[in-house]
């Protein structure tokens, strides 16, 4: 799993990418890039800078986790390589130490830096529409020719569709290869079940004093994860024949966050950090998580 040999970033004009594609997207200092899951899942990492930030964009296809992670170790910039997996989960080495580091945690697990964390950046998964949306002047990483063949392997992916047992998505909920919305908030953490969410649209939850709301956009494939609790209420969401709104004032809302009619026009929500993944993925390296149900 080789890094592109031509990184090329486009902006929407000069886009091949099928705009239905799932893309981690990550904006920093007000540069907003998306990385095609389909792409960066062959590569695992793709060093990159963003917002005048040194990042390494990671994937790993068979826990199905996105991450986003500054190469900064002790203040100097570092270079990692793909060299396995533990538990399912891609480990880098880094060059300078040769310590391994987990992609799923951004943990060193083994070597000299045992113990020491990657800072980790925001990012999103969604839909490239969705983040168009979002981002218009977001730029858009393309497929390098040199790998044609081998990202044509993950065709399917993004919809849980592949022909792969490591890599495609479980029928039922709560298996190892379902998936999952995972949210961590200080020493807790906490796993949503997908197919609920395609079936309720929006889940309104708490996490120890977290109040959160979940939605689901149309696309059936585009997630958001919001604070529901504004300085002066707790908000809960419904979707039904008026929109996205919430139950509190009925104020409709779009699907960025932002408050469209109603009392709290103009407000928006603050998004949470939040990821999908295989529920074997989630619950090995967030022990002890709670399930909602």
């Amino acid at each position: 799993f080789y890094q592109p040999r031509s990184k090329m970033l486009v902006a929407t004009a000069n886009n091949k990418v099928p705009e239905d594609k799932l893309v981690l997207g990550v904006t920093l200092n007000g540069e907003s890039k998306a990385y095609p899951i389909e792409i960066i899942g062959y590569h695992h990492q793709v060093q990159d800078t963003i917002g005048g930030e040194s990042v390494i964009v990671t994937y790993c296809t068979v826990c199905r986790t996105g991450r986003v992670y500054s190469p900064m170790v002790d203040n100097k910039k570092e270079s990692f390589r793909l060299v396995g997996m533990d538990h399912f989960n891609a480990m880098f080495e880094d060059k300078t130490t040769k310590s391994w580091w987990r992609q799923a945690t951004g943990e060193a697990v083994a070597g000299k830096l045992k113990g020491k964390l990657l800072n980790e950046f925001p990012s999103q998964q969604m839909r490239l529409s969705a983040w168009l949306r979002q981002n218009p002047s977001s730029l858009i990483l393309q497929p390098d020719p040199a790998f044609q063949k081998e990202y044509a392997h993950l065709a399917g992916f993004d919809k849980g569709t592949i022909n792969s047992s490591l890599e495609k998505k479980a029928n039922d909920s709560w298996k190892q290869k379902s998936w999952v919305i995972g949210v961590q908030y200080k020493d807790v953490s906490k796993a949503y079940d997908w197919d609920m969410l395609l079936s309720e649209r929006v889940i309104n939850d708490s996490i120890g004093n977290l109040k959160l709301t979940i939605l689901l956009e149309k696309d059936n494939a585009s997630f958001h994860v919001w604070k529901r609790q504004l300085q002066d209420q707790s908000l809960r969401f419904t979707v039904d024949s008026l929109g996205f709104r919430d139950l509190n004032t009925s104020s409709i809302w779009n699907e960025d966050g932002l408050c469209l009619e109603g009392p709290l026009k103009g407000r928006q929500l603050v998004p949470v950090q939040a990821s999908q993944e295989f529920w074997h993925s989630w619950q090995t390296f967030h022990p002890g998580t709670l399930q909602y149900k």
